[in-house]
């Protein structure tokens, strides 16, 4: 699977550990910065991952900031993106059975890399459920 990852400075370290989790488990990884931990504005590095993701260069981007939220209200911003703020590996089920999320968000300044990592797992392993929820999934799009 194709990944687009990004972050800001307050995840850029997390995003290290990320990017070279997603690599171990066989998927194509593109770091969409930034590269160092020097203050930027996530918005930007959101904006990257979910055009590369909504665009259809990517399967699933992985996003992460301070709290995980500003990365998501951004990505969302998106048409076609469906960013989820997942802080456990139950969380991250959900957002892809229930919402079809097609971006995962992290709070980097929240949470550990074993738990990002289980909550990977259990993203990449989870499917869509449709049925109700792909009624309701309909209605989030404009």
């Amino acid at each position: 699977m194709r990944i687009a990852i990004g972050s800001d400075h307050a995840g850029y370290e997390l995003k290290k550990t990320v990017y070279a989790w997603l690599q171990k488990h066989g998927h194509e990884v593109e770091d969409m910065g930034p590269w160092s931990d020097e203050s930027v504005d996530y918005p930007d590095y959101a904006r990257k991952v979910a055009e590369a993701v909504a665009g259809g260069s990517y399967d699933q981007g992985v996003l992460l900031c301070g709290s995980g939220v500003g990365v998501s209200i951004a990505a969302n911003k998106v048409r076609g993106i469906r960013a989820a703020l997942a802080f456990d590996p139950e969380i991250a089920s959900l957002a892809r059975q229930h919402n079809n999320a097609n971006i995962i968000c992290f709070p980097a300044r929240f949470t550990d890399g074993e738990t990002i990592e289980k909550s990977l797992e259990n993203w990449f392993a989870a499917d869509f459920e449709g049925g109700r929820h792909e009624r309701r999934v309909a209605k989030i799009e404009p």
